[in-house]
């Protein structure tokens, strides 16, 4: 009976609240960090309502925009509002129902302190870890209040934390972590090694030695260390006895190391370009899948791919130009593989990717788990593509595959690819009885400890990207550069910009890391400013422009740099002095830099296909190697 009573009692309420015409609730925050002279941003958040109801928003007193909203959450930019430094207060009012909210608006230039700050201390100390980790905390300092233990608490569990705790970032870790365990065991198994010396058996004379080198980088593509360490020390002993420099080895070694891993699409790298990329799309809320914008992107990679081609050009036509020609004279014609005061640095990385003594080399234990990798990963995209799609919607083959490809999961597919890698990769030397289940586990271990930096700097750029995104920093750039950058040009600019850093840093990833975060959401906005409407042609031309630039850029800083870790270990691998490799290397570096600006950024920020961009590079690389190039006598090998 008292039950009875109390739902009529609930029934009258319900009733009475109808009759009286129920307001629509409201609430209303600042989103991320308020900034002088920047239009404000606030989510609003109506409940309750019927349908839409309009609502006013007023800064300090003054109504300054009308909306009219639904239920739900809303994002919403005042755009005609500029605010000076201090506190304001927010105002949302849908009839009688009002709320309001406070802020202090902190100078607009702080927002781009934490990028500036981590660029900078990336330059003077050489160490992206701690260039990133200041950064954040410097991002936090400006977010809440200038409290430096605020700041430190904020900096792990409002930025970092959250980086490694989203399923999607966290996929991409597991998958990194999993590729670098796949290629510890193929490496221990002597698989790789197989892979070399099963080519190098057609390598009879230099040319030959030069072509066979440079397939060898195209073959270990995914991974860029271990390209440089597996074909330099593996192929030295035979370039060594045809007469090529160490200078020629070590630039044949470096151009197609990080090229070929940045460009593959099963590689090292791919997680950690897809992270970031994903993560500044997922901020801008734009509608472009991850991967199939790493993917689209391929084509405009113009330096990797030049410097590959300009690479295998060199090797084919036997002629050289600057100081490469004089080292290979000098070993071609005296024998000297190096300089008399050369200092070459040590091999030891190389000892320790070395597999067991007596074991058999067969590229078979790592030809199947990198093509487990690359068709596991097919099949993956296909299947979670296709998904909710009708095939009979999309006559066109090609638009099918496009549309499979905007729908597909990359994490999962990539997240089944590493794991069948790892399977195969572990199973082959097992059944082979090359390696005990003890030292294929151990194997394993080391290859996800060598990948423990790649994590640890992928969370960071995460987080530090969610320091850019609360702060706004890509809309004061944009203010900054407003009325004179062209979006055409900015493809050119980002190249130069991430070039710049990574000769600085001699860091590719970590150029990437502190540069992705901030230019996509420039591109985004110099584009709109523009009036280039999101999914136009022009503008995912612009940007998957973009994107490429900041790839192309930080490796063809890195091939520049002297303290780059890949020209390093190409050093370290091929026995070369390190300084001749950086001088000898350089000429071919820039001219294959500038000629990507030249005929790939620019023309096609303007519209012309990359296609033929790429191939008038090849055609005037050609020209170039034919005209300034000169061939080296070649004796035939002791």
């Amino acid at each position: 009976m008292a039950a009875g009573k109390a739902s009529l009692f609930g029934l009258l309420l319900a009733l009475t609240a109808v009759s009286a015409g129920a307001q629509p609730s409201l609430d209303v925050a600042v989103s991320g960090a308020l900034l002088s002279r920047t239009a404000p941003r606030l989510t609003v958040t109506v409940g309750g309502a019927t349908g839409e109801i309009p609502v006013t928003i007023a800064v300090d007193g003054q109504v300054v925009q009308e909306e009219t909203l639904a239920n739900g959450e809303h994002g919403i930019t005042l755009a005609d509002a500029r605010l000076a430094g201090g506190d304001h207060t927010f105002e949302v009012r849908s009839g009688p129902a009002a709320v309001s909210t406070q802020a202090y608006a902190i100078p607009a230039w702080l927002s781009v302190l934490p990028p500036l700050i981590a660029i900078t201390l990336a330059i003077v100390f050489k160490d992206v870890l701690l260039a990133l980790f200041l950064g954040i905390f410097s991002g936090a300092l400006c977010l809440f209040g200038w409290n430096p233990l605020t700041a430190l608490a904020r900096t792990v569990d409002r930025f970092i934390a959250p980086a490694i705790t989203d399923s999607g970032q966290a996929s991409i870790l597991v998958f990194t972590l999993m590729l670098g365990g796949m290629v510890g065991l193929v490496t221990r198994s002597g698989g790789t090694q197989g892979i070399v010396a099963s080519m190098s058996r057609y390598a009879t004379n230099a040319r030959r030695g030069q072509i066979a080198t440079w397939l060898m980088g195209i073959l270990i593509f995914f991974d860029d260390y271990s390209n440089s360490l597996i074909v330099g020390s593996t192929m030295r002993p035979l370039s060594d006895r045809l007469k090529i420099s160490r200078e020629k080895l070590a630039y044949i070694v470096d151009s197609t190391a990080a090229p070929v891993a940045s460009i593959v699409p099963f590689s090292s790298w791919i997680g950690f370009e897809v992270g970031l990329i994903a993560a500044a799309l997922t901020a801008l809320e734009l509608p472009y899948n991850a991967y199939a914008t790493f993917i689209a992107s391929i084509p405009f990679r113009f330096y990797p791919i030049f410097a590959l081609v300009l690479g295998l050009t060199i090797a084919i036509s036997g002629r050289d130009f600057g100081p490469m020609r004089k080292a290979e004279q000098r070993a071609r014609r005296t024998g000297k593989l190096m300089d008399d005061d050369a200092v070459p640095l040590a091999d030891y990385q190389a000892e320790q990717l070395a597999p067991p003594e007596g074991t058999p080399l067969r590229a078979i234990n790592a030809f199947l788990p990198i093509l487990a990798i690359i068709v596991v990963t097919l099949i993956g995209l296909y299947v979670t593509g296709r998904a909710g799609l009708d095939r009979a919607e999309y006559p066109s083959l090609g638009e099918w595959v496009r549309q499979i490809m905007s729908n597909a999961d990359s994490y999962k597919a990539l997240l089944w690819a590493s794991l069948s890698g790892v399977i195969l990769g572990a199973a082959l030397p097992l059944l082979q009885k090359i390696l005990t289940l003890r030292q294929t586990m151990s194997a394993m271990v080391e290859g996800f400890k060598s990948m423990l930096l790649a994590l640890v700097v992928l969370t960071l750029a995460w987080s530090i990207g969610a320091v850019c995104t609360e702060l706004h920093t890509a809309d004061f750039l944009v203010r900054l550069t407003g009325g004179f950058l062209a979006p055409q040009w900015v493809p050119a600019l980002v190249f130069f910009l991430s070039a710049a850093l990574a000769f600085a840093t001699g860091s590719s990833w970590g150029t990437l890391s502190i540069l992705m975060p901030l230019v996509i959401p420039i591109a985004h906005a110099v584009a709109g400013q523009s009036g280039w409407a999101v999914g136009s042609p022009a503008y995912t031309t612009m940007l998957v422009g973009t994107i490429s630039s900041v790839l192309a850029g930080s490796v063809w800083g890195d091939h520049c740099s002297p303290i780059s870790d890949t020209t390093i270990l190409s050093s370290t691998a091929s026995g070369c002095d390190h300084i001749a490799h950086v001088k000898t290397q350089m000429p071919y570096a820039l001219a294959a830099g500038f000629l990507g600006v030249i005929v790939g950024d620019i023309p096609t920020a303007y519209g012309m296909s990359p296609w033929i961009s790429l191939l008038v590079g090849t055609l005037v690389i050609v020209g170039i190697v034919r005209w300034l190039g000169k061939s080296v006598s070649e004796p035939a090998p002791t």
